[in-house]
């Protein structure tokens, strides 16, 4: 069995509009990060280095940003809001954030994910003269479970779920329906060195052993295959 290490990043400063957040990240893990890495980056950072922070003012302006993200509304309860959002994530307040951005302020997520993963990816191993794996990730709140885990939302330079049907388990039996969203389980492993209140926005992985190229798209379940929808 592989032995996986994490290692949190340090260092790095707030992050603001027109920062090139590849230079960076690539200037933080330099004499670090190895071939074969995966680099965990938080959302909040690729979004604010792609000018996604807007001003807000009082709570009926962030409602009304609530709303405007979302592309559907699936639930209500007093203050919470359940969202579908354009990029087809479930989650709450269509993921406008308010925590770790100046006051008066939110972080709304990434136009489109995948793609400022495979940005950043490709910067990182352009300065560091490496080959690895980009995963932004988010934190999403899971329905009948309490708690929430960090997810990926954008992926560049590995599978986003690795399909294991057809294989056959330690019983001898053949599985038929698992699929591991291994991405997921990626980012929620990196949160564990990064933190919410730490400001330590990436994280390396390493140790796994994993080719192919995925997408963070790939992890929205289609309507179709919907049981509660």
């Amino acid at each position: 069995m592989n032995e996986i290490r994490l290692i949190p990043i340090e260092g790095i400063a707030e992050i603001e509009a027109g920062d090139d957040l590849g230079e960076i990240i690539a200037d933080a893990v330099s004499g670090l990060v190895e071939s074969g890495d995966v680099l965990v980056v938080t959302h909040k950072v690729v979004s604010k280095a792609e000018g996604r922070t807007v001003p807000i003012g009082d709570e009926a302006e962030y409602r009304a940003l609530v709303v405007s993200e979302a592309q559907d509304i699936i639930r209500r309860r007093g203050d919470l809001v359940i969202t579908r959002t354009r990029h087809g994530f479930i989650c709450a307040n269509a993921g406008v954030d308010r925590s770790n951005t100046p006051e008066g302020t939110a972080v709304l997520l990434p136009v489109d994910p995948d793609r400022s993963a495979h940005r950043l990816r490709s910067l990182i191993e352009q300065k560091t003269g490496t080959s690895v794996a980009v995963v932004v990730s988010d934190t999403f709140g899971r329905p009948w479970r309490r708690g929430v885990v960090d997810v990926a939302i954008g992926v560049s330079g590995l599978p986003a779920i690795v399909d294991l049907r057809g294989t056959i388990d330690g019983s001898g039996r053949e599985l038929e329906v698992t699929e591991i969203a291994v991405v997921d389980e990626i980012a929620a492993a990196a949160d564990l060195v990064m933190g919410k209140a730490d400001r330590i926005p990436v994280a390396i992985v390493r140790g796994l052993a994993l080719s192919g190229e995925g997408r963070g798209a790939d992890l929205v379940r289609p309507a179709e295959e919907d049981m509660f929808r």
